[in-house]
């Protein structure tokens, strides 16, 4: 009983709503409590399959609520298993976490056959492979950062898509000059103290030749001229192109603002793309998507921090066979492929990239083959159990300087030195 209630209280902190399991009626009928996300179409998209499984098998599928931020998710995942919680039997983990929960996920290669996973990028099921050499996750779908612009007010005022951060910043100022519309803003992103502002800052660094804060060889790299240059021009936003509310927005805070027309360009992952153009949305037709910026220092380049999601199954979970029958079904090739169209996701799956339907109705999601070739990792698979230390580390140092309660300069020296902490003699 105190280890229940423990849990339950953990829960609430960190206000996620659990939902208990309920007892299992028979032996061929099971409920299976699945995390799909805190909300929005991919939420929708992912409970919508799960139930079509159900509907084939008998089986019940149970949303298991879960906090809106993917940090407070991960905080809520670490408690429960813990407690040896049974409570969720699958769960939808960020791309960053294999190295963290491996131990409390099942090994899938007992599940699933070699040429089911063999169909999935290699990248994407190494990163999902446990240092004991255990598959822990399916990947669900993967992304990168992208750039999204208004494509009708740049044609309007006489602009080019821009090619750099400082181009960005000129043009929006220039377009939010001449609409004279006090509700439209210039550029939209995520802006909280979350993992979404690790991806944002890192695109940033990276895009300014700054490094990947941790770099392959396990060298701590943040603390840099470029890095400290990119978390200026960020700052430099703040209050000019990007309101000061931007310091608590997170993904979907953002395209709220930017698919109700008040926002000329916006930061955001691949999903946005469907919704954007969808019946009812403001801006549907009039939406441009390229890869991010470049820096303004030597070494500059485009990016995009590499995202996605995975399904892994909770080892104290006690329908292992069920849970895997209904990854295979959300993870097939089929299911990806409506998830593209649907929801703009990008599939895990290299053949359905070749699908004509996906040629035909998706071209963007093809084409972003120049944004995979840019795009950087988050130092996870280095820096492994440590690693939402370094993030947490890493976002704080990013909100304070573009709230502007540090300099960038002091801001990355402070955090080299908690990383050098947190590192000790090995990551």
């Amino acid at each position: 009983m105190k280890r229940v209630w423990k849990h339950l209280i953990g829960s609430l902190i960190l206000g996620g709503g659990l939902a208990l399991s309920s007892i299992v009626p028979s032996a061929q009928a099971v409920e299976i409590n699945i995390t799909c996300g805190s909300g929005g179409p991919v939420t929708d998209f992912c409970l919508k399959t799960a139930n079509e499984w159900a509907d084939k098998t008998g089986h019940t599928v149970v949303q298991f609520t879960t906090p809106n931020s993917s940090s407070a998710q991960l905080g809520l995942f670490q408690q429960m298993f813990a407690a040896k919680s049974g409570d969720v039997d699958v769960v939808s983990i960020d791309v960053v976490w294999p190295g963290l929960l491996y131990k409390h996920f099942v090994d899938l290669r007992e599940h699933f056959p070699e040429d089911f996973i063999k169909q999935f990028f290699p990248s994407i099921i190494q990163n999902n492979t446990a240092p004991d050499g255990r598959l822990v996750a399916i990947p669900r779908f993967t992304d990168a950062g992208l750039l999204y612009y208004r494509k009708d007010l740049l044609e309007k005022h006489g602009h080019q898509p821009p090619e750099t951060w400082d181009d960005l910043k000129r043009i929006a100022e220039d377009i939010l000059a001449k609409e004279g519309n006090t509700d439209l803003m210039g550029f939209v992103w995520q802006g909280k103290p979350y993992e979404g502002l690790t991806c944002d800052a890192l695109e940033w660094i990276d895009s300014f030749g700054g490094g990947s804060i941790v770099e392959p060889d396990g060298t701590i790299s943040v603390n840099n001229p470029n890095a400290v240059k990119a978390l200026e021009t960020a700052a430099s936003w703040v209050g000019t192109i990007t309101p000061e509310s931007i310091l608590n927005y997170q993904e979907e805070d953002a395209r709220g603002a930017f698919q109700s027309g008040n926002a000329i360009f916006m930061r955001n992952w691949p999903y946005a793309w469907a919704l954007g153009n969808q019946e009812g949305s403001l801006v549907k037709g009039k939406v441009g998507t390229q890869p991010l910026p470049k820096g303004t220092t030597e070494g500059s380049k485009n990016s995009g921090t590499l995202g996605g999601w995975n399904f892994a199954i909770n080892k104290y979970s006690k329908h292992h066979k069920e849970s895997a029958d209904l990854i295979r079904y959300m993870t097939s090739a089929e299911v990806q492929l409506r998830q593209a169209i649907e929801v703009s996701l990008l599939p895990t799956i290299d053949a359905v990239y070749s699908e004509p339907e996906m040629i035909e109705k998706q071209p963007f999601l093809v084409s972003l083959q120049e944004t995979f070739r840019n795009s950087v990792a988050r130092p996870a698979s280095i820096t492994g159990k440590k690693y939402n230390r370094v993030s947490n580390k890493f976002w704080n140092a990013a909100y304070a300087v573009i709230s502007g309660k540090e300099t960038a300069q002091d801001a990355l020296a402070d955090l080299e030195k908690e990383l050098t902490r947190i590192k000790g003699r090995k990551w």
